[in-house]
């Protein structure tokens, strides 16, 4: 009966030990949670694999978590692509960017649960289709894409990516309707009824266009295009 209080006392201590040894090695991450590069979302779950502790992003997009020195943590929110991060002994700081799932049902996921203000969502996209809005809604083209596109204008019947429009010399961007270059007599006449998806490249996503292709290109597909 002793030997089996000593062993007992000894098997106490073992885990006594190393519980403590397990908790005083952690380590304190700080992070921040973001969509479209920039966006910083709200109210985000981060969930710490070996402890099931969870905190939430503020609403800067920042957040703060103990971990165990090599760790996993969970980053989920209604409306997004979940994703895992592996936390490393010399990781201190995290970002992390949250795809967000394309349609119109899980931007109202997003927007209802208070991670994100639509017109951030709609500022930042730099494609929109059919399921994301109703493109029937809008008078044109250009009207469809005035102030949906980051560093996009429209002016006139031009459409500008990068810098302003010269008095001299255009910055038009490239379009291109159903995988042919047009001109913006073309654009206006399109149906909005009739389109299926708007795309907007700039930089390395616009070189495969070459030289035309240097002030950025809008791509339109129509449901015509679908359909075949």
């Amino acid at each position: 009966m002793k030997k089996l209080i000593i062993q007992i006392i000894i098997s106490s201590i073992f885990v006594f030990n190393s519980t403590f040894l397990l908790f005083g090695q952690e380590k304190v991450i700080h992070g921040k949670i973001t969509t479209f590069d920039s966006i910083p979302l709200i109210g985000v779950s981060i969930i710490v694999k070996s402890t099931n502790k969870v905190v939430f992003s503020d609403t800067l997009g920042m957040f703060t978590v103990s971990c165990l020195p090599k760790d996993k943590l969970l980053v989920s929110a209604m409306g997004f692509s979940h994703q895992n991060v592996k936390i490393g002994k010399e990781t201190n700081y995290v970002f992390v960017n949250l795809k967000f799932k394309q349609g119109s049902e899980n931007r109202e996921l997003a927007i209802a649960y208070g991670y994100v203000k639509e017109k951030d969502i709609l500022g930042a996209m730099s494609s929109l289709n059919e399921k994301d809005m109703d493109f029937s809604r809008y008078s044109d083209i250009y009207d469809i894409i005035r102030g949906r596109f980051p560093g996009v204008q429209v002016i006139g019947d031009e459409i500008i990516i990068r810098g302003q429009s010269s008095a001299y010399i255009s910055n038009a961007a490239l379009l291109v309707l159903d995988g042919v270059v047009v001109d913006a007599k073309s654009y206006r006449s399109i149906p909005t009824t009739d389109i299926a998806s708007i795309n907007v490249l700039k930089g390395t996503d616009a070189s495969m266009y070459g030289a035309r292709g240097a002030n950025g290109v809008v791509i339109v597909e129509t449901k015509r295009t679908k359909i075949q």
